[in-house]
């Protein structure tokens, strides 16, 4: 039986830089709270139990990038199912409390998108569609969740290769514009795991740091040695160690799923 290959795409190459769009141009997205609570998404409440770790995280990230003048971050983990996603979901929610500040976060991880069903979002455009080169307008997307400084570019699950999609000058055109926004902008990528393949390596070569989660019981130390050296020599801005049994608050804000192998990474039912 012969291997069936991903769908390959070129992408349409950039004449220019993009334009961000403004969170005022975006279709505003009104959150199903019943759904985020379900999905485990409470960085937006603070009075949440489970939001305070997310909040800890938020101040130690951001006085971390101002002392380092970084406007990117990825987040990433070592195998897919450590809840990557999941804290990236939270870590957004968390950040768009912050007065002065606006807040993008783009899903990165094309091959299992979670950006989307973490959130609730549905659309006929997403992410992967830009980066392809089927269109240049963002404002298709992205959206702006109600009520707070926040948008989301999520992507759809997809089949594409990705490697031609972000190892392109499309795609550094595209860090080029984001690196344009002013300082009190803060970009999120929701990043493929580091030896699910080599994207992650792809798009760290872009960004300013990564945040590394860690899965208590599940990732070894190996594990995150031999990842961080792959990322090399992409600064790791701090590392999260998630379902941790021992931390502040209920264990329940750092509980998301079951693990995932890698064969489910791949598969095209979740």
């Amino acid at each position: 039986m012969s291997e069936q290959l991903a769908p390959t795409k070129t992408p349409k190459p950039a004449t220019a830089p993009f334009r961000i769009p403004g969170q005022d141009e975006l279709p505003v997205f009104a959150p199903d709270w019943q759904l985020l609570e379900k999905s485990h998404v409470v960085g937006f409440n603070s009075r949440h139990v489970s939001s305070r770790p997310f909040s800890l995280l938020r101040s130690q990230l951001v006085k971390r990038m101002k002392a380092k003048d970084y406007g990117i971050v990825g987040v990433t983990s070592p195998a897919p199912g450590a809840g990557k996603s999941f804290l990236t979901a939270n870590l957004a929610a968390t950040l768009s409390r912050l007065p002065n500040h606006i807040i993008h976060v783009f899903d990165l991880d094309v091959r299992r998108a979670s950006l989307a069903a973490n959130f609730g979002l549905v659309g006929d455009v997403g992410l992967e569609q830009f980066l392809a080169g089927e269109t240049d307008d963002l404002t298709k997307v992205g959206q702006h969740v109600d009520g707070t400084n926040l948008a989301l570019y999520p992507c759809y699950p997809s089949q594409l290769e990705t490697m031609p999609l972000l190892a392109s000058e499309r795609f550094a055109a595209f860090i080029a514009s984001l690196r344009a926004l002013p300082d009190d902008h803060i970009v999120l990528f929701d990043m493929p795991p580091v030896f699910a393949n080599d994207d992650a390596m792809v798009v760290a070569s872009q960004i300013d740091a990564y945040l590394m989660v860690i899965e208590q019981g599940r990732t070894s130390q190996k594990q995150v040695s031999d990842s961080m050296r792959l990322l090399d020599p992409v600064p790791c801005i701090g590392s999260v160690l998630n379902r941790y049994d021992g931390g502040v608050g209920d264990p329940y804000g750092y509980a998301y799923g079951t693990y995932s192998k890698y064969s489910d990474y791949y598969s095209k039912a979740d």
